[in-house]
């Protein structure tokens, strides 16, 4: 097992629950998330390819990400990012092409799903995003979550 798995899934909690930094995260920084006031330079930072799946009123199961290729594309967002994007540029993106998130009483829920140690899809909670009003969650960038380059996202809209 190369130690880039390590802190995923139960690898974090057979360490003693410490929780392996991502590889964008810097260490210091300040605010809630860490490292906010020394925000990546996109003009200098490739961006990367995300791949956002959106569903109205729930999420997508996990078994719909079991088999590598065979996503639910109809329901799939490109996006070029930063690792430093926030779940509020991430929502406003979506509600470009997504008129049901546009609403003032909207919630974006998002889900970060990634392949754990032994290969399997595991999903967890990234937050929430409301349309109408600001969130604990708003300012939160991926790059303080278990997020690496090649991750998914799984969005449930609940208009």
């Amino acid at each position: 097992m190369p130690p880039a798995d390590l802190g995923r899934g139960t690898a974090a909690a057979a360490l003693g629950g410490v929780r392996r930094p991502g590889p964008y995260e810097r260490p210091g920084g300040s605010g809630r998330y860490g490292g906010r006031s020394n925000r990546l330079d996109r003009s200098q930072t490739c961006p990367f390819l995300l791949r956002v799946f959106h569903k109205i009123g729930n999420h997508h199961s996990l078994e719909a990400f079991a088999v590598r290729g065979k996503e639910p594309v109809d329901d799939e967002l490109q996006v070029y990012t930063w690792p430093d994007v926030t779940l509020r540029e991430l929502a406003d993106l979506v509600k470009d092409v997504a008129p049901e998130a546009r609403t003032p009483t909207a919630r974006l829920h998002f889900r970060l799903i990634y392949p754990d140690k032994s290969g399997k899809n595991v999903m967890t909670e990234l937050g929430e995003v409301s349309t109408g009003k600001r969130g604990p969650d708003d300012m939160k960038p991926l790059s303080t979550s278990k997020f690496q380059t090649g991750d998914l996202l799984d969005l449930a809209i609940y208009p």
